[in-house]
């Protein structure tokens, strides 16, 4: 088989969350290295009786039609309408398609698809005393301009969650899809804490409530500057725990990005840990080890396992990582090394924030809640 289908899930009185990581372990045509991948998702979500909750598929810009074909042949009637975020990236090593990243859910109900303007953007699922909404790909190419399309992106996002009642105080975790990231990421994080500013989630006098994030060089499908994913949660109510530090990192508001280090919200199967996107930064904000690919590496790979430790979650409770490389020969020195962590990698070529930075990692981990 040339594709690694790894499945992680835990199950509660309430529903199943399940992470599937899909990538190829070898080069071959993308038609089949798409058809294996999204074969096999299909099969692992169908012998669950799950559903999709979010989906991200990483491929370079060349094939991404041969493999949303492979997709949408593969899926059949497991597909809702509701559209993967696929993230154009560099080709790495075993070829132009990365992997695949599909977060699923088996209960007693399925989750409902949310709209934007007419258009499947998300899902919500509803259980008992759980609910969990997620959105994808919310971008705003009718701009011209990328801080005109970051702010609308923003307020899209808001206005769908106002759908329900809540807002991006409900929101443990984005994603922030930015293409050209160099030459615009200050702009982009003075959108940012502005919307976040007027919006009560940071400043004097508030809870600080910024969700865990990345912020990373990868262009959207659609060819926006910018696009978003998020995760919120709208039952139990107030039950997200916003970490600004944590582990050998402090706030990275302090250099102007608005983002948490970590979160941990209740979602419906237990407890999930969001690491954000973290990289070879010391406790002032400073890159280390530059030009030293190995080192930022180790580094990396400390400051995540710090977080993790700190939360009380183990190697065994990753459910999902993406290791974000600046170059192929990151790429490659990361190739030879990655094998020593347990966990279930998407390896993906793309810039990172800074120029003097050369890798990242993003991790999310999921335990189950102990009864009191």
């Amino acid at each position: 088989m040339a594709v690694n289908l790894d499945t992680r899930s835990i199950e509660s009185s309430v529903a199943t969350e399940i992470y599937i990581s899909a990538t190829p372990t070898q080069n071959a045509p993308p038609r089949d290295q798409a058809q294996e991948i999204f074969s096999g998702i299909r099969d692992t979500i169908q012998s669950k009786g799950a559903r999709i909750l979010q989906e991200r598929i990483f491929v370079a810009r060349d094939i991404a039609d041969i493999v949303s074909e492979a997709r949408v042949t593969a899926y059949g009637d497991i597909d809702d309408g509701v559209a993967p975020s696929i993230l154009i990236c560099d080709e790495g090593s075993i070829g132009p398609v990365a992997g695949a990243q599909v977060h699923a859910i088996c209960g007693d109900k399925n989750p409902e698809v949310v709209s934007s303007g007419g258009n499947p953007c998300g899902r919500i699922f509803r259980g008992s005393g759980r609910t969990y909404l997620t959105l994808s790909g919310i971008s705003a190419p009718e701009f011209s301009e990328a801080t005109e399309q970051a702010q609308a992106m923003m307020t899209k996002g808001e206005s769908v969650l106002r759908q329900f009642g809540v807002d991006f105080l409900s929101v443990p975790r984005t994603w922030m899809w930015l293409c050209d990231i160099l030459a615009w990421y200050d702009d982009f994080n003075r959108v940012r804490n502005e919307f976040f500013s007027e919006r009560g989630l940071i400043g004097e006098g508030t809870r600080q409530s910024m969700p865990a994030s990345t912020g990373i060089g990868l262009c959207y499908l659609d060819g926006s500057s910018c696009a978003m994913d998020l995760a919120a949660v709208l039952e139990p109510k107030n039950s997200t725990e916003y970490l600004q530090a944590i582990g050998k990192q402090q706030c990275a508001l302090e250099y102007g990005s608005a983002f948490s280090r970590a979160s941990q919200a209740v979602t419906p199967a237990g407890r999930t840990v969001f690491v954000s996107g973290t990289a070879s930064i010391d406790a002032e904000g400073a890159t280390t080890n530059i030009g030293d690919a190995l080192g930022q590496i180790n580094t990396t790979v400390e400051n995540v396992r710090a977080v993790l430790s700190d939360m009380n979650v183990g190697d065994e409770d990753v459910v999902q990582v993406v290791a974000y490389c600046k170059t192929p020969e990151v790429e490659k020195i990361f190739r030879g090394i990655k094998g020593h962590l347990p966990w279930p990698w998407v390896t993906v070529l793309c810039d990172i924030c800074r120029p003097d930075l050369l890798f990242e990692i993003e991790a999310a981990a999921l335990t189950p809640i102990k009864p009191e």
